[in-house]
């Protein structure tokens, strides 16, 4: 593994030229918090003035901070380093860094591994996008998001003055896509009336509690199954969100008990993803209730139970996996007729209803535990295709379960953080016709 502590240093000091073998060099003098010091040699030019001319750009370089301190590093060797090294480190799960990992050793190194990231230029990034893009359009943005991310470490620790994939974009023919956009139609959401029928019909399956999560308080599929009765502040009627359910990094299967292993406790996805949530008053009775069931089954199950607090678990307290909704979720939209849509538009759906009725984006981005608003905003903010043919419908539904009020409707951009239990009437529920 490389070692790419040399970026540290503190100070430096740059000597002058003097003759070596027939040419001329120039030593570079690295320094360190801990006293020590690093030389490096800078030679190889042909007359005295040549040498001073490259030393002269060196300090130049210092003083912007854009000093290469490595140039011999392969990128293949970077890549290995980065992800292991900066990627592990930094997301939650396994999700995220085995996407990346693939991508790198599947797409990126076959292609330019062998290449000396500092000798890699724009015109080398552009073919490997082209070429990706013949592969898989899908696989090509991938790659492009990894490259970016990547090439901008590499600067921070000093392989490289800048990033080469700044500004290189895929082919023409690949159309091009607002950031984190998703278009969302009749077809990807459902309207109130639905919701409605969804959240009756789901009453007794083992997955009323996932969908009410889901589609009332906008929680992702891994946050669902991570929710504890202790997470829950039942005097002020919020929810603390503080983990997911899914596989631990630098772990095998056979490391943990038959049928746990993607259930391990997970930090969050992102540090905006520990948020509190005001809980709407048919959630919080849906959970006593279910609270109820739970002590039920400890009792009756007292030798077998696991008691491990999550809401979502089976008879026995046991964790559900992160795909165990799927088989209940399909069968309530086709038994009522509603649309065929993915689990996670229903977040995409509570997120809608409260952008298209002027909620303020940066309470809702907090609410959804996204990182920016322009997340929330350009993911599930497109006007053009919002449920054109149930907005008025929307309007009671926000009354009855998010009645809002006139903080809710702040759009000047200042930069503040927001009491997002400001939108929420605690004293309303959602009342099913």
């Amino acid at each position: 593994m490389l070692d790419l502590s040399l970026h540290d240093f503190v100070d430096w000091e740059v000597k002058p030229v003097f003759p070596l073998k027939e040419k001329y060099a120039y030593r570079v003098v690295l320094k360190y918090l801990d006293g020590t010091e690093r030389v490096q040699q800078k030679g190889g030019y042909k007359t005295e003035r040549e040498a001073n001319t490259a030393r002269d750009n060196t300090i130049g370089e210092l003083y912007a901070g854009s000093y290469v301190v490595y140039s011999n590093v392969k990128l293949g060797e970077f890549l290995e380093y980065w992800l292991e090294k900066d990627i592990r480190y930094r997301v939650g799960s396994s999700g995220t860094y085995d996407t990346y990992k693939n991508i790198v050793y599947h797409h990126i190194i076959p292609f330019l591994g062998t290449r000396r990231i500092k000798m890699i230029k724009r015109s080398d990034i552009q073919m490997l996008y082209n070429d990706r893009t013949d592969y898989s359009v899908s696989v090509a943005r991938l790659v492009k998001t990894v490259v970016n991310i990547s090439m901008k470490y590499a600067v921070v620790k000093k392989l490289i003055p800048e990033n080469p994939a700044e500004g290189i974009n895929l082919p023409k023919k690949v159309k091009k896509e607002t950031y984190h956009t998703r278009s969302i139609d009749d077809q990807k959401a459902l309207s109130v009336d639905q919701i409605m029928i969804l959240l009756e019909a789901s009453r007794g399956t083992p997955i009323h509690m996932q969908i009410l999560f889901n589609v009332l308080m906008g929680l992702r599929r891994c946050e669902i199954n991570g929710v504890k009765y202790s997470d829950i502040d039942y005097i002020n009627r919020t929810l603390h969100l503080q983990r997911q359910l899914g596989k631990k990094l630098n772990t095998k299967k056979e490391d943990f008990a038959p049928k746990t292993y993607t259930k391990q406790e997970v930090r969050l996805k992102t540090s905006s993803s520990y948020r509190t949530l005001p809980i709407p008053d048919y959630v919080f009775e849906a959970i006593l209730e279910q609270r109820e069931t739970y002590e039920k089954n400890r009792k009756r199950r007292s030798k077998t139970f696991q008691d491990m607090g999550y809401i979502c678990c089976s008879s026995y307290g046991r964790p559900r996996s992160k795909d165990f909704h799927w088989q209940y979720y399909k069968q309530l939209l086709k038994e009522n007729g509603l649309p065929d849509i993915r689990w996670h538009d229903l977040r995409s759906t509570f997120c809608t209803l409260l952008l298209k009725n002027e909620f303020s984006p940066k309470a809702v981005a907090k609410l959804m535990g996204h990182a920016k608003e322009i997340i929330t905003v350009d993911t599930y903010g497109d006007n053009k295709l919002l449920i054109a043919d149930c907005v008025d419908e929307m309007q009671p539904f926000i009354e009855d379960v998010l009645p809002k009020t006139e903080e809710a409707f702040d759009t000047s951009g200042e930069e503040f953080d927001i009491d997002v239990s400001q939108y929420f009437d605690r004293s309303t529920r959602l009342k099913i016709v």
